[in-house]
């Protein structure tokens, strides 16, 4: 069952968030909301503390394009079930496109692509990396992601924590497709006569894609762009020096300048919004503000798990330390990135940063 958009378009440049469909309103299990002619928003459970995925369906003339899947459960393929025999009505998927690599928005990609028979779109870096993390599923974790965590601080119950985490991953991400096809920043696909234009992102995912309909003045924006939650910019044993920082904010500077402010986003968490401009600047600013105060948090040397304070809102239980370390580590990266501090390894082998300057 699908309910009908009845929202209307901004006469004018959005200088707030609104929410055209109400705030924390959305579908009900098995049903969809028509968010703009053609283009349906579904909503699917997540087993994690953020508890909900937003997915979408393109009515492609006969069929339907996907656009992110939900994680591999039963509950969430039962859902499927219900959309391919309800809204869907028994009308074949065209494409699966999957934003990033992450698992509530690539986990049942391959489960759909084998059941219709059909091509994932997906960019090459998130796709090499979602396969080479569906890998480790089993493995041991690596010496070289203990010393990082030891590096960061981590005692002796978090780094075991962190060994029995290891290879997780793949756990939520069905048999991936051995093929897939490209998707590339500024390519144009036409789905259900309409031209769509992929829109990149870099900093939550190394090469995140949005789906921007100028048409339909509509982004499917994944994680890229949240009206109520800051996406996840974190630092990873595979790459200690990263700096996803500043690749998050040079996207979210151009998605702010490339698209125009009366664009209805429809995003991967919470609900559809218009503000497309004014969360972007938010994101920018919030980034900037918590850099200024990290920044001078660290006129005395600190470690990672020391800096929480001037970046997070709320306390970082055990369960968070793992995310909270690899977006610390992020934005001291991105400070030495500008040269503002430096990283230096104490005689416990834990890293501090200071200041410089």
């Amino acid at each position: 069952m699908s309910n009908t958009a009845t929202s209307q378009k901004p006469t004018q440049a959005p200088t707030e968030i609104t929410y055209p469909h109400g705030l924390k309103k959305f579908p009900a299990p098995g049903e969809t909301i028509e968010i703009s002619p053609g283009i349906h928003w579904l909503r699917m459970p997540l087993p994690y503390s953020l508890d909900h995925i937003n997915l979408y369906l393109i009515e492609d003339g006969d069929g339907w394009v996907i656009v992110d899947t939900g994680v591999n459960t039963s509950k969430v393929r039962d859902l499927w079930e219900q959309h391919f025999a309800g809204v869907m009505g028994g009308r074949p998927v065209t494409k699966v496109i999957v934003t990033h690599l992450h698992p509530d928005h690539v986990g049942l990609a391959g489960w759909l692509c084998r059941r219709f028979g059909v091509e994932l779109w997906m960019s090459r870096t998130d796709y090499l990396m979602c396969c080479n993390l569906v890998l480790d599923t089993g493995t041991d974790a690596p010496d070289e992601g203990v010393r990082f965590y030891r590096e960061a601080g981590f005692n002796d119950a978090q780094i075991e924590t962190y060994r029995r985490r290891f290879g997780g991953f793949g756990r939520d991400v069905s048999t991936m497709p051995q093929s897939f096809r490209r998707l590339v920043g500024g390519q144009q696909l036409e789905i259900g006569g309409r031209i769509w234009q992929t829109v990149e992102g870099r900093g939550h995912a190394p090469e995140h894609m949005c789906l921007w309909c100028p048409d339909a003045a509509v982004l499917l924006s994944g994680d890229q762009v949240l009206p109520r939650i800051s996406s996840n910019i974190s630092v990873h044993p595979t790459e200690p020096q990263a700096d996803p920082l500043s690749d998050w904010l040079e996207s979210c500077a151009r998605i702010r300048d490339q698209l125009p402010a009366d664009t209805l986003v429809g995003p991967a968490h919470n609900e559809p919004f218009y503000g497309l401009k004014v969360r972007l600047q938010d994101l920018i600013d919030e980034h900037e503000t918590d850099l200024g105060k990290l920044e001078e948090l660290i006129g005395e040397p600190k470690r990672p798990n020391e800096v929480f304070g001037a970046l997070f809102r709320r306390p970082i239980t055990h369960d968070l330390v793992h995310m909270a370390t690899g977006e610390s580590i992020a934005h001291l990266n991105c400070l030495i990135e500008r040269g503002l501090a430096r990283r230096f390894l104490g005689e416990d082998g834990i890293a501090r940063y200071e200041r410089v300057g």
